[in-house]
């Protein structure tokens, strides 16, 4: 198991992980929700190939990505220049183009949901389109945070594309699913096992905060 100096190390891998995901879910959802919700609410020709589109980036596979972030900011690439290979800003730059689509998918999703349920009942009691759009994009707001959430746990839970782009460096680019697996392949199944566990009390956490934050919103209305 971890000593006392990997233990830091660990301590190292667990803050580089949340770090590199908060941050591009915090961009992805600044892009996704927007979008979302101008989808859920818009009806325009070729909504319905934009959508398609968009669903099968939903299921974008890690590993594709990853490489294509790879190419994009790889010498050879248009974005060599930066240098951004096998850096934080790289992984969180791949964990962006996995993310983004699902939080806007997810939205999109619930904000057309609820536009179905509320928007009748709205007009016949007067509201203006406007104050329709508010209600909807109101009532929406816990499937909002739980679209937030789920772009979340898949950005923590990512594994290829941040392999591809980050290359595991040891204290640089190395996150908690890299080093499972990097454990794993060792035989260190101990220390896997303890990383791991981090990870579901991190997912636990959030997903309880969240929880009680829709609670309260649902209690105080």
């Amino acid at each position: 198991m971890f000593g006392v100096s990997s233990w830091s190390e660990l301590g190292g891998i667990i803050l580089l992980s949340l770090a590199v995901s908060g941050t591009a879910v915090l961009l992805a959802a600044a892009a996704a929700v927007p979008l979302g919700t101008a989808l859920g609410l818009s009806r325009f020709r070729g909504r319905a190939v934009v959508l398609r589109v968009l669903y099968t980036l939903m299921g974008l596979p890690p590993t594709v990505a990853g490489l294509l972030v790879y190419i994009a900011i790889s010498k050879q690439g248009p974005f060599g220049s930066l240098n951004l290979l096998f850096t934080p800003a790289a992984m969180i730059i791949a964990q962006w183009v996995l993310v983004t689509p699902i939080i806007t998918g997810l939205v999109a999703v619930a904000v057309e949901e609820r536009d179905r349920r509320y928007r009748e009942t709205a007009v016949a009691l007067g509201a203006t389109p406007r104050q329709t759009r508010l209600l909807v994009v109101r009532e929406a707001r816990p499937a909002v945070f739980s679209a937030i959430v789920a772009g979340l746990g898949r950005a923590t839970a990512e594994v290829g594309a941040v392999m591809l782009v980050g290359g595991n460096i040891r204290g640089e680019t190395r996150v908690m699913t890299t080093a499972i697996l990097l454990e794993t392949r060792r035989g260190n199944f101990g220390d896997a096992l303890v990383l791991g566990a981090v990870l579901l009390v991190i997912g636990f956490a959030i997903n309880s905060y969240v929880h009680r934050l829709q609670v309260g919103k649902e209690g105080g209305r």
